[in-house]
């Protein structure tokens, strides 16, 4: 089955950890990449079957738009089957770090 890859862009910390925290214990996916993206702008990527990554992309803005320290959510996207040749290039791709947590 195809594995999605869904991403949230937040600014400020507290809202990606707040929109972290919520798309893992809202649904079955892993977190296969956190980082800066610029001026303050943060990003988070989760993988997993497709509904499961809708399901924590919407758990992950209602999250991170309520944080009550400040931050909202910037963007989003859901990528449903991302061929080979992205996952080779881009930081989508399960690693040693997000292996051990990664959800069938």
């Amino acid at each position: 089955m195809p594995m999605a890859v869904g991403v949230i862009e937040t600014q400020g910390f507290p809202a990606v950890l707040a929109a972290a925290d919520a798309m893992v214990k809202a649904a079955a996916v892993t977190i296969v990449y956190y980082g800066l993206a610029e001026s303050a702008r943060m990003l988070v990527a989760v993988r997993g079957h497709t509904a499961e990554v809708e399901r924590a992309v919407e758990a992950g803005i209602e999250a991170g738009n309520n944080q009550s320290n400040g931050g909202t959510v910037i963007t989003h996207y859901i990528v449903p089957n991302p061929p080979e040749n992205v996952e080779s290039i881009l930081p989508i791709h399960f690693t040693q770090k997000s292996e051990p947590f990664r959800i069938m």
